[in-house]
């Protein structure tokens, strides 16, 4: 059994192609997209946050809508770049959206990938602490959050205080039970795996990957994942972690499909460059008729070994055909696989 889920980047443009057309439509059909993926039996709702771009930029209001629309549904991100987060307001906000949503929230952080302008986060107030760089930043951050989600009290009360206090040393409100263990760690190399496995973190592994060995991003990926589960076990945590892997993934059903995506049947993983010195994998496109489906998506090592599979969807394309290829998954590949 595996769950399976929907990721979404929340692109919008106002071009007369595209049925997301602004921030608005953006925000309000992946609410709806949400509500349709419950409906249909999917296990979760992901959201990509990317800041300056015409995406997700702002994802704790949105969850919490979510949240106050489904009853079912895991509710998460994949991921916020934690470069751009002050740790203890978003375990603020984190908090409520998941007592809104009744402890359904999964929240994806990591330490971000390139973004839309140069070092975004110093507009945001951010700066590493010398000689660090942002990413040692985002894992400070990080580890700040982590200690916070704990629920102990850390903070010396006023002893004229306009409200009573309760006794003790204060914690961050509101506070939600078992956050602390639906965090994930979108990783992007082996080493930053084993990071979040020591730290009891739940491990995303997306569409990309360093590229650490020149093999297929599935067998990269499925390594990691092994490299995590050990250090996972190394690290004596109690409970058993989770790990997602995010896969495009099309069932060509229907006449739309074939148009939209028949192109890709052929589609390989390709190499590119994150950055001057970040050479990394950029994983295919799985688009075919069921059955071809079927072959090729069980000869994917990393989905195998993952409990979770979040599907990349094309949101502007709209609502319904956006939950007609979750359907698809659903009814036509996930059974086949054994993950129903």
């Amino acid at each position: 059994m595996k769950k399976i889920g929907f990721l979404s980047f929340g692109h919008w443009t106002p071009s007369p192609h595209s049925q997301t057309r602004s921030a608005a439509d953006s925000l309000l059909q992946a609410i709806d997209l949400a509500v349709a993926a419950e409906e249909l039996g999917a296990d979760g709702a992901y959201f990509r946050v990317h800041h300056f771009a015409r995406q997700h930029g702002s994802p704790f209001p949105l969850l919490a809508a979510i949240g106050a629309r489904t009853s079912r549904i895991e509710i998460g991100t994949g991921v916020i770049d934690m470069r751009y987060e002050n740790p203890m307001y978003m375990a603020e906000d984190a908090g409520a959206a998941d007592l809104i949503s009744g402890g359904r929230l999964q929240l994806g952080i990591s330490r971000g990938s390139p973004e839309q302008v140069i070092d975004g986060w110093r507009h945001f107030g951010y700066r590493p602490a010398e000689g660090k760089t942002d990413a040692d930043m985002a894992r400070a951050h990080t580890e700040v959050l982590l200690e916070v989600l704990k629920g102990e009290g850390f903070a010396e009360p006023n002893p004229n205080p306009m409200f009573g206090n309760p006794p003790g040393l204060l914690r961050i409100e509101p506070y939600s039970e078992g956050l602390r263990e639906r965090i994930w760690w979108g990783s992007g190399s082996d080493a930053t795996a084993v990071w979040a496995a020591e730290l009891g973190m739940n491990l995303q592994s997306s569409t990309l990957k360093y590229d650490e060995s020149g093999e297929p991003l599935h067998v990269q990926q499925r390594k990691q994942i092994e490299a995590y589960r050990e250090a996972w076990r190394a690290a004596g945590h109690e409970r058993e972690p989770r790990v997602s892997v995010s896969r495009s993934v099309f069932a060509l059903v229907d006449d739309r499909d074939r148009a939209y995506f028949g192109r890709e049947r052929d589609s390989k993983d390709h190499v590119g460059y994150l950055d001057a010195d970040t050479r990394a994998v950029f994983g295919r496109t799985y688009a075919a008729e069921p059955d071809v489906l079927v072959k090729r998506l069980a000869e994917d090592e990393a989905i195998a070994a993952a409990d979770t599979l979040l599907l990349t969807v094309p949101n502007q394309l709209g609502v319904d055909y956006n939950a007609h290829v979750v359907e698809s998954i659903l009814t036509h590949v996930a059974p086949e696989l054994g993950w129903r």
